[in-house]
Formats: C-alpha cells, sequence, structure tokens
C-alpha cells in the first residue's frame, strides 16, 4: 500500500511525538488552508505538526460548491486582483491534482444577444487574467446548441448560452491529498485534537495545548510560530491569545440540495438567477444534481453541521422552472442537502453577500498568526502569504516551496469516462484508484459503484475513525449515492468494525450516529422518501 498515510501507526506515539519535538510551525486547523499551509512549511524545510479538533475537513472545507473556479462575478464589483490571483490557481490545483480539477463549461444563459455580447465581454476579461489557452476559450452555444448540449433549458426564454471553463472538484479529497502531501514531506498531523489553549513564554505564544477526544489525553505541543487556520473557529483561537484583535469574522452560512438526476437532468454546470438577483449553479454529478448555494448571516451555535431550513430550499428551487423545461422542483424532491459556515472577513453595514472573499493575514500581541477568510480554490496562493509571515518571524530567507508539484493522486493517468465505476474511483482518488482496486475490487452494494478496498483505504491511509468520517468525507455516499447510502452506511459500517475493531455495541452506535445525520440534514420536510425512520 502507498504512502505517505494520515492514519498513525499507533495513536500514543503520534501524541508522543507532538509532546517530544519543537516544531518550527504548528498549525491549528485541518481544513485546506491549514493543509495547504502545512504542504508549503514542510516544502519550505520547516519542522511542522498539524492539529484538528474534528475530523480533517469536517467544517467548511468539506461543505463547499466543490468548484475551483476564479469568481467570475468578483469582477463586477471590482475586485480585479482577487480575480487575477483565483483564476491564475485553477491551472495550478488541476496541474497540483487532474482529478480534482476536472475541466467542466460552465453555462450561462442569456435571453437575447445584447445580454450574450455583454456576458462574453466580462468572460474574455476573465479568460485573460487567467492566460487561457485557445483550447478553453469560451463558446456561444446558439438556439440549436442549446437544444444538443442542455435539451431542458428553455428556449422559448434563452436564446443564447455562453459556455467557458471552470474546473470541478470533491473539496474534503482535496484537503486529504494536500495533507498527505505536507506528510510525505515531513509535516506531523493528527486529528481529533482540539486546542484547550495557547502556550506563553514572556507574552509570546510558543505552542499549544490540546486535548485528544480519543484518549482524553492533554498534549502540549512547543513550536516556535503557532499559525491559526481555524475556519470559522479562527476568532475563538485568537481570543486565546493575551489582548486578542477584534473580531476578524463574519459567518455565512451557504446550503445545497442534492435531487435525483432522472427528476432534473443537466449535463453541464448552470448558472441561475435567483429572485433578488444573486447567482447559484445547478451541477451535475453521476446520478444526482446538486443546487447552491444560499448565503446568509449564520448565528446558530452549530457552526460544524449547520440547520438547513426550509425557506432556504425553496429558494434554491424556485429559479429553477425559469431556466429549464421540467416540471418544478419542490422539496420531497431533495434527498439530500448539506450546509456550511463560510468565514468571511467582517465588514461592517454588509450583508454577506456583499462581502469580499478576499483573505487576511494578521498577527496578535502574542506573534501569533491568523489567516482569515478566503477561497478554496487560494489555498496554495494564501499558503504562500502565511509563509512570508513565518519566515519574517523566524528571521530566515526560506526557500522556495513545493509550487505545483502534483499531491498524491495527482499523477497524469487516462480513464474510460463510460465505465462509471472506474470515473467515480478516478475523481475521488485519482492514479491511486489501482491501489484501492488491488485492496478489494468488490462492490460493497450490487448497484453502487462503491468498493469494499475504499473503506480499507479510508481507514489504513486517510485516518478516517468514524463512520460519519467514512460516508460523508471519504467515499461521498451521503451526497452523491443517495439512493443507497443507508444500505452503503451499514456495509461500512460492518467492514470498519472488523478493521477498527469495534464491539457490536460501538457498531450500533456509529450507525445512530449517521442515521441521526440523514434525518437533520433533510429535518426541513421530515416527510421526505428514502430517509430511515
Amino acid at each position: 500500500m502507498s504512502n505517505p498515510r494520515l492514519t498513525p501507526t499507533s495513536r500514543a506515539d503520534l501524541l508522543d511525538e507532538l509532546e517530544a519535538d519543537i516544531y518550527d510551525v504548528v498549525v491549528v486547523g485541518g481544513g485546506i488552508t491549514g493543509a495547504g499551509i502545512a504542504r508549503e512549511a514542510t516544502g519550505r524545510g520547516l519542522r511542522t505538526a498539524l492539529v484538528e479538533a474534528d475530523d480533517f475537513a469536517a467544517g467548511t472545507s468539506g461543505r463547499s460548491s466543490k468548484l475551483i473556479h476564479g469568481g467570475l462575478r468578483y469582477l463586477a464589483s471590482g475586485e480585479v486582483d482577487l480575480v487575477r490571483k483565483t483564476v491564475t490557481e485553477r491551472t495550478a490545483v488541476h496541474t497540483m491534482a487532474p482529478h480534482l480539477a476536472e475541466p467542466c463549461w460552465m453555462v450561462v444563459p442569456a435571453r437575447n444577444r445584447v445580454t450574450a455580447t455583454k456576458f462574453r465581454a466580462g468572460i474574455t476579461t476573465y479568460e485573460r487574467l487567467g492566460a487561457v489557452g485557445d483550447e478553453d476559450r469560451h463558446q456561444l452555444w446558439r438556439q440549436d446548441e442549446i437544444r444538443t448540449n442542455e435539451p431542458h433549458l428553455r428556449t422559448d426564454t434563452y436564446n443564447f448560452a455562453v459556455a467557458y471553463r471552470e474546473y470541478l472538484t470533491d473539496d474534503a479529497r482535496l484537503v486529504l491529498g494536500v495533507l498527505r502531501a505536507a506528510v510525505q514531506s515531513g509535516a506531523t498531523v493528527a486529528s481529533r485534537l482540539k486546542v484547550t489553549g495557547l502556550n506563553d513564554r514572556n507574552g509570546q505564544v510558543n505552542g499549544v495545548t490540546a486535548e485528544c477526544s480519543i484518549s482524553g489525553r492533554e498534549v502540549r505541543v512547543a513550536a516556535n510560530i503557532v499559525v491559526n487556520a481555524a475556519g470559522p473557529w479562527v476568532d475563538e483561537i485568537a481570543r486565546m491569545e493575551q489582548n486578542p484583535p477584534a473580531s476578524l469574522l463574519h459567518l455565512s452560512k451557504g446550503i445545497h440540495v442534492v435531487v435525483p438526476r432522472e427528476r432534473f437532468s443537466v449535463n453541464h454546470l448552470i448558472i441561475c438567477n435567483t429572485s433578488d438577483r444573486r447567482s447559484i449553479f445547478a451541477i451535475p454529478r453521476g446520478d444526482v444534481v446538486y443546487i447552491g448555494t444560499t448565503d446568509t448571516s449564520y448565528r446558530g451555535e452549530r457552526p460544524l453541521w449547520p440547520e438547513i431550513d426550509l425557506d432556504d430550499v425553496e429558494y434554491l428551487l424556485e429559479p429553477l422552472p425559469r431556466y429549464f423545461d421540467v416540471e418544478p422542483l419542490s422539496p420531497r424532491d431533495v434527498v439530500a442537502a448539506w450546509a456550511g459556515v463560510r468565514p468571511l472577513l467582517a465588514t461592517e453595514g454588509k450583508a454577506p453577500k456583499e462581502l469580499s472573499r478576499k483573505d487576511e493575514v494578521t498577527v496578535g500581541r502574542g506573534q501569533m498568526i491568523s489567516i482569515a477568510g478566503g477561497k478554496l480554490t487560494g489555498f496554495r496562493r494564501m499558503a504562500e502569504d502565511v509563509l512570508k509571515v513565518v519566515g519574517e518571524q523566524l528571521g530566515k530567507d526560506l526557500p522556495e516551496g513545493p509550487g505545483t508539484t502534483p499531491i498524491p493522486g495527482g499523477n497524469p493517468t487516462v480513464v474510460d469516462s463510460g465505465d462509471q465505476e472506474a470515473l467515480r474511483l478516478w475523481r475521488l482518488y485519482g492514479s491511486e484508484a489501482p491501489e484501492i482496486r488491488s485492496l478489494d475490487s468488490v462492490r460493497l452494494v450490487d448497484d453502487a459503484p462503491v468498493v469494499g478496498g475504499e473503506v480499507d483505504w479510508a481507514v489504513q491511509v486517510e485516518a478516517a475513525t468514524t463512520l460519519v468520517d467514512v460516508v460523508y468525507r471519504r467515499l461521498r455516499v451521503a451526497w452523491f449515492v443517495p439512493q443507497h447510502r443507508w444500505e452503503l452506511a451499514t456495509a461500512i459500517a460492518e467492514r470498519m468494525a472488523v478493521l477498527v475493531g469495534w464491539s457490536n455495541e460501538q457498531l450500533n452506535a456509529e450507525l445512530a450516529s449517521v442515521h441521526s445525520h440523514f434525518e437533520d440534514e433533510l429535518a426541513f420536510d421530515s416527510g421526505v422518501p428514502g430517509v430511515p425512520k
């Protein structure tokens, strides 16, 4: 089995290692920002540790729209520098992980030629900022081409459509791949290790104290630099510092709903406008289409598993009949859903949809570095920005970082797009897909393209410790194979019980936890079929 592994040989040995060493950098947060910083730091020769309170990618980084995109809409608000940075990063991520930055056509319907011309002007600027090659330049579709490429798009309303290149990803799996690249370069990483305090010497932060939720053990990790990359929890960590800075964040909730593709069929990524003139996406993935996202202030108390409200669901479904010649969708057509909380930079007086997606690096009075805001697409540049500050604090000229070196699974491969099982495995594991199949290529459930080797890989390589980790973040069956997700959860649990050594009581508790999440995400309409009671 290939390395590097996130799964430690021994949990106790991992915690011993964290306590025994003095690191150059300890990163707090195992989402895409923290993972990118760990990869960048180790790639520059720094002794690096990373601690995550829950599972890797458990928060925002596993609940995005799953796009690697430059944010075309930010051009309209004048954020040219942000767009320039993120649009060029699409190519960088594709180079690092072609399976996790798959080129797709993003389609913008237009009612008339004037509107289409306006769209094309903006997209042309966008493409120039990203140095897009001729083969990926946008296309203008007229009615005949729309009928061929998107048969259900309403040509009685939309006479034209502009299709331009963006990239589809799997956010949680991108986090795992980037973390494994960090481990490959020497990083020590640990999930389920929640920071409870900052270590301090003469007013300067020099490490963290954390509690292991698996063993209950308290661990003190010493480091010259602490980087706070905790996403929605950045403020919480910052408040542990003496004389902390003012609040950095405004939390915004975004939800996505999943419907069967046989009920709502699209072939490409489609942009639709809502009643309040926001843009949402309809995105096909396998046998489902997901629609998102909302953008509302979040003041709840469960940012890891935010509530999904009926109003939010109806808001996403409402515009679809204006764009597609299909029977209107209702909340009862939704078979899965997810919500995430975005950590946006706070700006007084602005609504969430008006807030910038820029990132900002700050240094506290105890010299802890915090990074807030940003987009999934720009994680690599954000890491480079943080390492500039790290180098200044260490008083070192750091060597060049890893750049666009491929992450595990990122080697170029050829996949048969007609083989749905092979295509799904490639989209999750890239060039490592044959290794997963070599572990066990037998399907866990006859009608679902999910094989037994994926469970083994999740536990033995990717540090999955709970059934939720595997169902939601490793195999992605909760949202993208919803018609079989309870059968799959049961089969996965039974296989994990053997691998991990669960008792019957533990097995039942893991199943109950997944069952609870399945029900919770559809609680806006408890009558939705397909949820086991």
